[in-house]
């Protein structure tokens, strides 16, 4: 266990070092840390009876929650001017993303750089929502969201996804991780299958029932919604875990 720990956190390492170099290196001016920037931003739903959301990240923190009464509320942090961050609502499709995210600013020399993004999303219009961070550490507390579709692409960092709570439609999800521990939490009242990528990683499933590639919660196979979820996980250890039942008064 402690040789695949460092084994992991050199991928992790080699990783970083990759987003914050050569990728980085496709921009030909030097990016500057500067002042600290704060801004809030917010985007009206107006008419539309469903939309599309794609995040992209190249580098950074994310704090992704639902809870808006707009489309989007959101609060940015960054301190180098290039990663001043670009929103787009155009029929029905947000676009939240870092600018340049194929090849961003040149950070190679850069160690104190700050990209934090705190996001809240309506919780009402149905979403087919579409998450993509690079590097980093991401936090995405999705219950109470009216998914439609859900695909998440993360690099190389921390990253949790919280899908517990009720759930009212069928829906199937797509998780691909880097080089990541991964936190993934399940609801308890909501029939789950996950089909985990077999790979160089650390499967940590305790209350699911394992059979081969296939992971499943109590309520699969009895419940009247049911989740399908690819995860293709890259080195790392991913965990598997279902909500607690609420505490009874």
């Amino acid at each position: 266990m402690k040789r695949q720990k460092v084994w992991f956190w050199m991928v992790v390492w080699f990783a970083l070092v990759l987003v914050g170099g050569l990728l980085l290196a496709g921009c030909g001016s030097q990016a500057r840390v500067g002042a600290l920037q704060t801004e809030s931003q917010s985007v009206e739903l107006g008419d539309a009876k469903s939309v599309r959301v794609e995040i992209d990240m190249g580098a950074g923190d994310l704090q992704l929650t639902g809870g808006a009464e707009k489309l989007l509320e959101a609060d940015f942090n960054y301190n180098v001017a290039a990663l001043k961050p670009e929103l787009g609502y155009t029929d029905g499709t947000l676009v939240v993303r870092q600018p340049d995210i194929s090849g961003f600013p040149n950070l190679r020399d850069i160690t104190d750089f700050r990209n934090e993004w705190d996001l809240r999303l309506n919780d009402q219009v149905p979403m087919d929502l579409s998450v993509d961070l690079g590097g980093g550490t991401s936090n995405l507390q999705l219950a109470g969201l009216s998914l439609t579709g859900l695909k998440v692409s993360l690099g190389a960092g921390e990253f949790t996804l919280d899908l517990s709570g009720d759930w009212a439609h069928d829906l199937d999800v797509s998780i691909n991780t880097g080089a990541a521990n991964t936190t993934l939490w399940l609801p308890r009242n909501v029939g789950v299958r996950v089909r985990v990528e077999p790979g160089p990683n650390i499967i940590d499933a305790a209350g699911l029932t394992k059979d081969g590639n296939f992971y499943t919660n109590a309520a699969y196979g009895v419940s009247k919604v049911t989740w399908q979820i690819d995860l293709q996980p890259g080195i790392g250890l991913i965990k598997l875990e279902v909500e607690e039942a609420a505490a009874t008064p």
